[in-house]
């Protein structure tokens, strides 16, 4: 009996939306999806405005949206937030160009998760789409140490805000034992931790996978055990949590 071919990463294709105001773009990223048989094109839009009235009058959640952010009427880090905001678990790409780290740092900032440069090839494109669904980080190592240096100048002013409006009073020995952001020591496995070291860097599961000899399945199961010791759902939040805990270093 014949079946057809399931997606293996899930029951059907990953809806994609397209965000990019350049038409030729656009339609070159709408072919890049429809290349897949694991991705399925949604829509393609070319304004803040356009976008955001999808976001609002779509009854289906997009898995994967691909956000340009010099858009004319606005940025398309609005349009990162609102996709987030009305749909918790679509993952957002950036649409970069060379050079512009500054923009993808804040479009991580409001929830993407990686970034795709405009002269990639399609099937590339298509692959990296897949590889972040699989969980892998599309985050160059430079923009992963800007990210950590952001977070651990946040958590240096929070530490002294709270020690300037602390009271004098003695802390009790239990609280002296440990930092007064941990509730409870988090305990990873070496393995987990070099995991999500590599991670913090910019690294794929594919890389990780390859340098520490394991298969990608096993560091998706590293990452899926780490998630949980750390309460996250996101490799943005398990790099910010480990490093606000302590347990991840900003990397040199």
């Amino acid at each position: 009996m014949h079946r057809t071919p399931r997606c293996p990463a899930a029951e059907r294709p990953f809806g994609v939306l397209v965000v990019e105001d350049d038409a030729p773009t656009r339609a070159f990223f709408e072919r890049s999806v429809r290349s897949s048989p694991a991705l399925r094109f949604l829509a393609g839009v070319g304004s803040v405005r356009e976008a955001l009235d999808w976001l609002d009058a779509s009854a289906e959640a997009p898995d994967v949206l691909l956000a340009d952010l010099g858009l004319p009427d606005g940025s398309g880090v609005a349009v990162i937030r609102a996709a987030v905001a009305r749909f918790p678990r679509c993952e957002p790409l950036v649409i970069s160009v060379f050079g512009d780290e500054d923009s993808v740092l804040a479009s991580i900032e409001a929830g993407a998760v990686g970034y795709l440069h405009k002269d990639a090839p399609p099937e590339d494109i298509a692959q990296t789409i897949l590889e972040m669904k699989a969980g892998a980080s599309h985050i160059s190592p430079m923009i992963a140490r800007r990210v950590l240096a952001k977070y651990r100048s946040l958590q240096s002013d929070a530490t002294a805000i709270a020690h300037a409006e602390a009271p004098a009073a003695p802390a009790s020995p239990a609280a002296a034992a440990s930092p007064a952001w941990s509730d409870a020591p988090v305990l990873l496995s070496v393995r987990e931790h070099e995991v999500l070291t590599l991670i913090a860097r910019g690294f794929s599961y594919a890389e990780i996978a390859r340098l520490k000899t394991l298969s990608v399945h096993t560091v998706q199961t590293h990452i899926k055990n780490l998630y949980g010791k750390l309460a996250v759902h996101s490799k943005n939040e398990a790099v910010y949590e480990a490093t606000r805990l302590g347990l991840l270093r900003h990397p040199h």
